[in-house]
């Protein structure tokens, strides 16, 4: 099965807005990304994310459809490791070269692993008919310039920061081809498009983002 990378992004390519930190992982107004699938609370609930209906709770669906997560250090850590269960008890694997920086003792489901291909290696073998979960932006980039990323959906959202931290800055020189192969409108005016990675339309990524942090 393939390994997905699902985020919402703003028109202009940002992820998450200016200030970002351990404490405030999204950025001032990052929250705004997200409007789309969260509760009136702005909290993360499963149950109400599954009852959302439409295009978008379809889309939903297909993400919390998944059967394991590899995600970065840099968003793991700051979400307070989704208290050790991202969704349905599948396994996480986090993408660092250091230890981890909260205490993991108590989550069996989440595993440390210093190289990307490792990780979506096991997670692809962990997750068996079932696609991957890519989370973060960091690790997307290790992911694409390693070659085993699949496919990604973007959630574009109609808004324009002008600053904070887009998707893929700090790829490395490099053509690599994508196939769009859905685009869905969804409610609250979010777009929702989905690609192939296209393998043999790849140029040669240098690997020197392999020694970059995972986000």
């Amino acid at each position: 099965m393939a390994s997905v990378l699902y985020m919402s992004m703003s028109l202009d390519g940002f992820i998450a807005g200016p200030n970002q930190r351990m404490d405030n992982g999204l950025g001032d107004g990052g929250e705004r990304l997200h409007e789309w699938f969260l509760t009136g609370g702005g909290d993360v609930d499963l149950k109400a994310i599954r009852g959302l209906g439409g295009v978008n709770g379809n889309v939903m669906d297909e993400a919390m459809s998944t059967g394991a997560v590899v995600a970065g250090r840099g968003t793991f850590e700051p979400a307070g490791g989704w208290g050790g269960d991202h969704h349905d008890g599948v396994p996480i694997y986090v993408v660092s070269r250091e230890k981890p920086a909260i205490d993991i003792s108590q989550w069996p489901l989440v595993t440390y692993v210093p190289d990307v291909g490792v990780a979506m290696a096991r997670a692809k073998e962990a997750a068996g008919d079932r696609n991957v979960l890519v989370h973060g932006a960091g690790v997307t980039r290790l992911a694409l310039a390693a070659g085993v990323l699949d496919e990604l959906e973007l959630h574009v959202v109609p808004v324009l920061f002008g600053e904070g931290r887009r998707l893929f800055d700090g790829l490395p020189s490099g053509q690599i081809e994508l196939e769009r192969t859905r685009i869905l409108e969804g409610e609250d005016g979010v777009t929702h498009v989905h690609y192939q990675v296209r393998r043999n339309e790849m140029q040669p990524i240098a690997t020197t983002l392999t020694e970059a942090r995972p986000r």
